[in-house]
């Protein structure tokens, strides 16, 4: 069974450990202006449809035109991010984004009918497409492979900040300037992210490997994920969690325009709410040394639960009480996700495992929000959001079943362990010492080894650890000391093949054999 989830004390020591990477100062600077001004945007758009059309239905269709591009062109976004240099497409995307913002100040501002503001989200969605794999793998070259998760969990606390700061500066401005006034704030905001792109110390980096020709491609990365099953599993919950459970920009709009009757008001109180509780779900998700799938899976169940309990709310403050914890759970979510994705997987297909996590998030906006807006037309905001926390309960009841069944699954931290017994029982040879013929015969993994957890075959990379790195793995000195004689274990045992095996050619002469006669694997010729 999966073990019982346990939230670690906040250490201040290892909470900010992300910040000591100047590289990572100077972005995150950046970018809480450039959230800010983006949730801006968001509250502005949203409530200039709501307001055009008076329906939750439409304001819902504008997310589809979004999403649109990221499910239709995600798999090759990703492919370029991992093939091109992401500094130069993100300087791109980013100024793109500003003049796109610009284009929205004057569609606003000389009073467009909504089809100009669909067209804007389709192209906004374009450029989304392949800014999103870009900036994945660039954020994590700003810190070392060790701070990563939390260099994603204080982005998840500036996101949250800057939400706050920019719903709280577009509720008291939305009224008095108009819509216009906060999309060109918006588009001012990105000149802070242009600047620190060129202010990142290419020097101080920590370089990913890109894709060799031979894995690059879209189909590549198809391949890819489609070998995983964990991560298919991931992905299809946080389809549902996140197309059934994350709308609450439409929601939060659809209950206070109707049931709560607080009208712009109370959606921008309801939104510095959930704001606020993004900042405690990343604090939380900050103070764990490691984020596991118990946590994701736990927090799953109890947002789903919650959102149950939000539909029956009829007082803001009550509602405002239920999802306050709901969007700190969700941050913690979606950290682990994306902290385990990224660091699960090989360097050379992050920008594309990062894309397809995209591709996922898009297609669940695409089916959630015109869903759930017909739902909220048809029953009520409130019914919308029991229902979608029924599925979403039993949909995280599914998967937790199912990945509890999977043994070198019930732990997603335990991808240390993981690699270590394949590092030290499938003999699998390295770049620098190819297995010889003689080994490949002689090999077999050990009596006690269980049958699934032999390695995967080389065509379909594991999805828990690159083992062509040990030195990342860190092992236990007792056992990664002997991993190479550990998976030898029948050479030492029948000396018959001793004498049959053939003494390996070796350039350097009078190289050293140890006395078992038995070559090891890490010679110094190699």
């Amino acid at each position: 069974m999966l073990r019982r989830l346990e939230i670690a004390r906040p250490s201040p020591a290892t909470m900010f450990r992300a910040l000591k990477h100047p590289n990572y100062r100077r972005w995150a600077t950046a970018d809480f202006v450039s959230v800010t001004g983006a949730w801006m945007q968001n509250l502005a758009l949203n409530w200039l449809v709501l307001m055009m059309t008076g329906s939750a239905s439409l304001l819902g269709l504008s997310f589809l035109f979004q999403a649109a591009p990221r499910v239709l062109l995600g798999s090759w976004a990703g492919a370029v991010a991992d093939r091109w240099p992401v500094r130069r497409i993100l300087f791109v995307t980013q100024t793109l984004h500003a003049v796109l913002a610009v284009a929205l100040a004057a569609v606003a501002w000389t009073g467009a009918p909504l089809p100009a503001l669909y067209g804007i989200a389709v192209i906004s969605g374009t450029i989304t497409v392949f800014d999103g794999p870009a900036l994945g793998r660039f954020g994590s070259q700003l810190v070392s492979r060790e701070d990563l998760s939390n260099a994603l969990s204080l982005g998840s606390i500036i996101s949250s900040a800057g939400r706050i700061l920019g719903m709280s500066l577009a509720g008291a401005l939305v009224g008095v300037t108009g819509e216009g006034w906060l999309f060109l704030l918006n588009g001012l905001s990105f000149l802070g992210v242009l600047v620190a792109i060129q202010r990142v110390r290419p020097e101080s980096m920590h370089q990913l490997a890109t894709s060799t020709p031979e894995r690059a491609g879209a189909k590549a990365g198809l391949r890819y994920v489609l070998g995983h099953r964990p991560m298919i599993a991931l992905f299809a919950l946080s389809f549902v969690l996140s197309s059934l459970g994350r709308n609450y920009q439409l929601t939060m709009a659809a209950m206070s325009n109707g049931p709560l009757g607080t009208g712009a008001a109370g959606y921008s109180l309801l939104s510095v709410v959930f704001a606020v509780g993004t900042v405690l779900g990343g604090l939380l998700a900050a103070s764990r040394s490691e984020l596991t799938l118990r946590i994701l899976l736990g927090m799953a169940m109890g947002t789903s639960v919650l959102q149950m309990l939000s539909g029956t709310s009829s007082a803001l403050l009550i509602f405002a009480a239920v999802i306050f914890p709901i969007a700190a759970g969700a941050v913690v979510i979606d950290t682990t996700l994306t902290t385990r994705i990224q660091l699960d997987s090989d360097e050379e297909m992050r920008g594309r495992v990062l894309a397809a996590k995209g591709i996922v998030t898009a297609a669940a906006g695409a089916v959630g929000g015109p869903v759930l807006g017909w739902l909220a037309e048809q029953a009520g905001p409130g019914y919308a959001l029991q229902l979608a926390g029924l599925i979403t309960t039993l949909a995280t009841a599914a998967a937790w079943i199912h990945l509890a069944r999977m043994p070198e699954r019930r732990d997603m931290p335990a991808h240390r362990k993981w690699a270590q017994l394949t590092v030290a029982h499938s003999g699998a040879p390295s770049a620098e010492q190819p297995q010889s013929a003689q080994q490949v015969e002689t090999e077999q993994p050990p009596e006690n080894q269980p049958t699934d957890a032999a390695p995967a075959p080389a065509r379909n990379p594991r999805w828990l650890m690159r083992i062509d790195k040990p030195a990342e793995v860190k092992p236990d000195t007792t056992h990664a000391g002997t991993a190479s004689e550990a998976s030898r274990p029948q050479r030492v045992e029948k000396p018959q093949r001793e004498e049959k095996e053939p003494t390996p050619k070796i350039s350097v002469p009078k190289a050293p054999v140890p006395k078992d006669g038995v070559p090891t694997v890490n010679s110094s010729s190699g």
